[in-house]
């Protein structure tokens, strides 16, 4: 590299949920998904996918019908999952028993908790690479993250990209606990945050897959990622 020279990268995010955040019909609630450290990968990720999608629709006959989780069956999911063993992925399971219940109180306080245990699961996750030397903090330029589209008001959409870009970029401070966190990537521009349509957006199906599986694997009381060396996962709380 040439002295004075930077080399920058961007990291996409597909994300998706399970489950219902309701604690008293539900134990847990599930953001699992897919990270990109390059527009490459995203897109080799994208024709694998794509291309195990098309032997489902096959095998199952499903037409144009949007391949959910929740329409396919359990080894065709499994088939889909595998089609992702090579991609990094990441989950956050929330154990709604421990949650307080002011937060179920009104749908701001609960899209609110949502957010922080997005933010929170996805941090991490990035911290984990950063510790293993797969990112370089001071390189990150801009990361793009794309969700499922769900009820979420245009101020919702403002307030969780704000607080993703809090916690990555600007550093936060616990007033109650007195404590700083700093930045995790300190010379980052933006978070960019997307509401996606699943049924048109490959990596957000494959989300869903991902979020399933942790859902269904935390259900069953089977360590999420244990024998699965790319799928990194967080209890909340």
């Amino acid at each position: 590299m040439v002295a004075g020279e930077w080399e920058f990268m961007d990291i996409f995010v597909y994300s998706d949920e399970s489950g219902v955040f309701d604690k008293e019909h539900n134990a847990l609630f599930v953001f699992g998904g897919l990270l990109f450290l390059s527009n490459d990968e995203r897109c080799e990720c994208s024709r694998m996918y794509a291309a195990a999608e098309k032997v489902i629709r096959e095998r199952e006959q499903s037409g144009n019908r949007e391949l959910k989780a929740s329409f396919v069956s359990n080894s065709s999911k499994g088939k889909l999952y595998r089609s992702l063993n090579r991609y990094r992925k990441f989950g956050v399971i929330v154990r709604q028993q421990y949650v307080l219940d002011r937060i179920f109180k009104s749908k701001k306080d609960k899209q609110r908790y949502l957010d922080y245990v997005f933010k929170i699961g996805l941090k991490r996750k990035l911290q984990e690479m950063i510790r293993s030397g797969e990112i370089d903090p001071d390189q990150v330029r801009n990361i793009y993250v794309l969700v499922d589209e769900h009820s979420t008001a245009t101020n919702g959409c403002y307030e969780l990209r704000e607080a993703l870009e809090a916690e990555l970029k600007g550093g936060t401070y616990n007033y109650d606990y007195s404590t700083a966190f700093p930045p995790v990537f300190p010379r980052m521009n933006e978070v960019c945050l997307f509401f996606k349509d699943s049924s048109t957006t490959l990596l957000v199906r494959a989300a869903d897959i991902v979020a399933n599986r942790i859902y269904h694997k935390a259900q069953e009381g089977i360590a999420a990622g244990k024998h699965d060396n790319n799928l990194f996962v967080v209890w909340l709380p």
